[in-house]
């Protein structure tokens, strides 16, 4: 009989957006000239694509994945975004209303931020696994948990059963 280390409850938590530091907002909430142009409406997008897409690329570095309701991010860093894009905060709420908006954004936004995915079973999965335990084991812990993997850049596939997703290469 196996049994669950985390409950339903704490298992969403983990799978949404915390709460968010003056520090974390300032180094991953500051979209750079180049964040902009990705981004930029001369590539076809309207303001709610661009910003939703911003929030993407400013949390995947943060949290090491992107939780499916991007709607959900701290207010504080929709408003810098929104600001450093000259759009209304607001305009979020109605971004990725199609699933497949929202998983298209996010490959992209990988790609530019030059991050892998570690497809189960692949070579990269097992690279991470390693990883993850490696760093586990450093905490006397012999299950990773997702604040031990800040390192390296691989996304956990979103078929995955572990508790979070992590980066690592």
């Amino acid at each position: 009989m196996s049994e669950k280390m985390f409950s339903e409850e704490q298992l969403e938590q983990l799978r949404s957006f915390p709460e968010i530091s003056r520090e974390e907002l300032i180094r991953y909430f500051t979209p750079t000239a180049a964040d902009v142009a990705f981004v930029d409406p001369g590539r076809g997008r309207g303001v709610v694509d661009r910003l939703g897409m911003m929030v993407q690329l400013c949390t995947l570095p943060w949290l090491g994945f992107v939780p499916d309701d991007v709607t959900s991010a701290p207010p504080a860093a929709v408003a810098r975004v929104a600001g450093r894009l000259g759009v209304d905060p607001a305009a979020l709420s109605l971004y990725g209303q199609r699933a497949q908006t929202r998983s298209d954004h996010l490959v992209q936004v990988a790609k530019y931020l030059e991050w892998k995915t570690a497809p189960a079973g692949s070579q990269a999965m097992k690279e991470l696994e390693q990883f993850l335990l490696d760093r586990a084991m450093e905490h006397d812990s012999p299950t990773p948990t997702p604040t031990c993997a800040s390192s390296p850049r691989t996304c956990w596939p979103r078929s995955t059963s572990r508790a979070g997703r992590a980066r690592a290469s």
